[in-house]
């Protein structure tokens, strides 16, 4: 008798702890929590959600990774967004493509992207000067370090600027301040002995009576 009560059936199945239902909080005087439900009068942590703020959040003032100092340049990870008209670039060494053309090939993004060695066109080419190159390629890309462009020169190649070889910056140069001339001393003029000036003596003569 005792195991048939203590089989397993679906009408006898019952949950190992007696139910009990979840107290309904913030619900006024009812909820039995009182008139604010443990949470106080007003204030941020009154309202809901005000337990899953997002780290770093400080109460609405400025949080510390605002306040801290951000990296140099504009295009760092932690300054502000990018603006429209900046560009980013690919680079591509002369090594890589001493690796996958041939001697007199073109090189264009379009093959760059063929040669796995871009993602895509959409972004700008700049070659860099790492490593050797021994191939005569005619090279079309955004940019051209120096060095990249003296070895693709130097074997024999030739480099196609896609929007224009950049012209140089001026370099201002400070004017250097101009020595102080040193005006040539004068000579002090040697003082004259002055001749005593002769007073003619008036000739007595009779006087007017």
């Amino acid at each position: 008798m005792a195991d048939e009560l203590n089989e397993l059936n679906l009408h006898s199945l019952k949950p190992a702890q007696p139910r009990k239902d979840r107290k309904r909080v913030g619900r006024g005087l009812g909820s039995g929590k009182g008139r604010y439900s443990g949470r106080g009068i007003k204030g941020q942590k009154s309202r809901a959600g005000s337990h899953m703020m997002r780290a770093g959040f400080e109460g609405g003032q400025m949080p510390l990774y605002m306040r801290l100092g951000k990296q140099k340049g504009s295009t760092s990870k932690d300054a502000m967004p990018i603006v429209p008209f900046m560009t980013r670039t690919a680079p591509v060494n002369v090594r890589d493509l001493e690796a996958r053309f041939d001697a007199g090939a073109e090189v264009t993004p379009e093959s760059l992207v063929a040669a796995g060695l871009l993602k895509n066109t959409k972004i700008d080419v700049k070659i860099l000067g790492n490593g050797d190159l021994a191939k005569a390629l005619t090279v079309t890309a955004h940019g051209f370090s120096k060095s990249a462009r003296e070895k693709i020169e130097k074997a024999g190649g030739t480099i196609v600027w896609l929007r224009g070889e950049p012209v140089p910056k001026k370099v201002k140069h400070h004017k250097a301040a101009k020595p102080a001339v040193e005006e040539p001393e004068e000579d002090e003029a040697t003082p004259v002995d002055e001749a005593p000036v002769e007073v003619e003596a008036e000739p007595e003569g009779d006087s007017e009576s």
